[in-house]
């Protein structure tokens, strides 16, 4: 067991002296709590001590492993340059974990470097810690945007690589709670705001890692918080062990949330597998799911399926109703795994003979060619759910008072450039935000003059 200690901290550039110029003070609690976090790491004398950071290179479908010997940084950008960091690498352990990761053909690595000075959500970790222990390398690691189950993946290999080289390990998870506890706050207030920090910290306080995967993304993005993903990689790396947690702070004052837990773990505890419990739980009900499907949701799960594992494109089967195989109009094949976008891919007007081909052909778009993933692989097909919708006739609008985000999707054109969302989204919320990522995706800017169409759908499950 060579992971020994784990930290969930803040960071707050506010809180460096030389950042907050005494306004920092108004965080003392938070300082304390990081002044014991520093002692406590200081006594395990790490060899290594990997730092999870919001800020350091993030890409959709990596998680990026800072290369090289090490990297300074300071805090110019936040007019204090003469708080500087040098740090060295740990370039055993980080082999080690591009190997697991590469045996394992899991997407992280040290390619794709962009800014190799070191962050601020790296940088305030090591403030506090070096002023108590001058030792150990460090590890500098990315979120992304793959499923929670992933970032708990990567915690596993974390601790593998760990115990492979033998080194003495700590995580420091780097991540502020919400950012939207107060009305003066950066953000303004939402009322899942302060539900998210007293979630986590009650989640975190007690180490019931299983929890993290209950927080919804939508939940986690109305509460625009921070270091969800970096708690959830903390937690993977000390999956099947007892751990003593302890929850030293939480403060609110400045409309962002900043918690700091303790972790340590004490032993092997069959019962902590929580990603082999949630894949379990989430399979279980995708084939639930699957079974109560109606025909049109089968025969794209058909069409994908055989996309997937024998690159062959099926034919329309016998038996399916008559409006599947008499009628044409547009679909969208939506693809979901863990409760996360995994493709979509349609057509706004009908393209072949009839809806039965088209949801075949869509299907097979939506697993292997929206350019926004990777294709799906065989071992992911069991935790897919999938939907069908079905375009109704789209007919033009000459206010923003015939929408409804809940009822009508939307085309937005100017030109020959037009971007369509569907209806009924998770996290889309008003017509204002549907129209701007509607824009958006049609690459119409905010102040051209566009069309807007609007049209139903049948959503099938």
């Amino acid at each position: 067991m060579s992971v020994i200690g784990g930290y969930m901290v803040p960071h707050p550039p506010l809180i460096i002296p030389e950042v907050g110029r005494g306004e920092e003070k108004q965080i003392r609690e938070t300082i304390l709590a990081y002044e014991r976090v520093a002692e406590e790491l200081a006594a395990l004398k790490p060899d290594t001590i990997v730092i999870t950071s919001p800020h350091s290179v993030m890409y959709a479908d990596y998680f990026h492993i800072s290369p090289g010997n090490g990297a300074a940084g300071s805090f110019r950008r936040f007019h204090a340059p003469g708080t500087r960091f040098s740090e060295a690498y740990d370039k055993e352990l980080v082999k080690s974990l591009c190997r697991l990761a590469e045996e394992k053909n899991f997407p992280a690595g040290t390619l794709g470097e962009r800014d190799p000075e070191l962050d601020h959500g790296t940088m305030v970790p090591l403030w506090f810690i070096r002023r108590k222990y001058s030792g150990g390398k460090i590890v500098r690691i990315g979120l992304s945007g793959l499923p929670l189950a992933d970032h708990y993946r990567l915690g596993q290999l974390i601790s593998e690589a760990a115990n492979d080289t033998g080194k003495r390990t700590v995580i420091v998870a780097s991540g502020d709670l919400s950012h939207k506890l107060k009305g003066y706050g950066p953000y303004g207030y939402a009322k899942e705001g302060p539900e998210y920090d007293r979630r986590i910290m009650e989640v975190c306080g007690k180490a019931s890692f299983g929890e993290l995967f209950d927080f919804e993304e939508s939940f986690c993005d109305k509460a625009a918080e921070c270091g969800h993903r970096s708690f959830v990689i903390l937690a993977g790396a000390f999956d099947g062990l007892d751990v003593k947690a302890a929850a030293l702070s939480h403060q609110d004052v400045t409309g962002v949330g900043y918690g700091i837990c303790t972790f340590y773990p004490e032993g092997a505890n069959g019962d902590r597998h929580f990603l082999r419990k949630y894949l379990e739980k989430t399979e279980a009900e995708c084939r639930k799911k699957a079974e109560k499907s109606d025909e049109f949701v089968k025969l794209a799960r058909a069409s994908a399926e055989s996309w997937v594992m024998k690159r062959k494109r099926i034919g329309v089967p016998e038996g399916l109703p008559e409006e599947m195989t008499s009628r044409r109009a547009g679909t969208f094949v939506s693809i979901h795994k863990n409760g996360r976008l995994r493709g979509c891919i349609g057509t706004i007007a009908a393209t072949r003979e009839n809806i039965a081909e088209e949801i075949i052909d869509n299907a097979v778009s939506a697993c292997s060619r929206d350019p926004r993933f990777s294709p799906i692989t065989p071992d992911e097909l069991k935790e897919l759910e999938i939907t069908v919708d079905v375009l109704g006739d789209p007919e033009t609008v000459s206010s923003v008072k015939e929408l409804d985000v809940k009822r009508y999707g939307v085309i937005v054109s100017c030109g020959r450039k037009r971007g369509l969302l569907l209806p009924d989204l998770d996290g889309v919320d008003t017509v204002e935000e549907q129209l701007r990522i509607a824009r958006r995706k049609g690459g119409i800017g905010e102040t051209e003059r566009c069309v807007i169409e609007r049209f139903e759908v049948v959503r099938h499950y």
